[in-house]
């Protein structure tokens, strides 16, 4: 049986334990901070009308719909980040692809309205 009793020098604390989690949650995960959706959204739905007669629509609720959105802007997220500290694209080819998530991010802007804070809106080009 080995007894190994070290100093306390030789032990991890719980916080630096619990830093190194979050960090490697955070980069190798979609896990993010709580987006809150819009209080005037809570519990309302949204409704899908097709354009031509005879033809069923869709209800969504508006929190499913909501949760979809953030997960596509933290894959979105995500795969920027993965693109940027890749060391097999060169910084040209890392430039002209973020130009292409930056266009992604411009088209989703529409969505921001479902978003309580600003911070959490998508942000493209100025001026698209």
């Amino acid at each position: 049986m080995l007894d190994y009793r070290g100093s306390e020098d030789d032990l991890l604390s719980f916080e630096k334990v619990e830093r190194v989690f979050r960090k490697l949650l955070t980069d190798l995960t979609d896990i993010r901070h709580i987006v809150h959706i819009g209080d005037k959204w809570k519990g309302g739905k949204l409704v899908l009308v097709p354009g031509r007669a005879g033809l069923q629509g869709k209800e969504i609720p508006i929190d499913a719909f909501f949760h979809k959105i953030v997960m596509l802007r933290d894959r979105v997220r995500v795969m920027e980040q993965k693109i940027n500290s890749s060391k097999n694209l060169d910084n040209e080819e890392k430039v002209a692809i973020q130009q292409y998530i930056t266009r992604i991010y411009g088209s989703l802007t529409t969505f921001n309205v479902l978003f309580d804070s600003k911070e959490d809106y998508f942000v493209g080009e100025r001026g698209e």
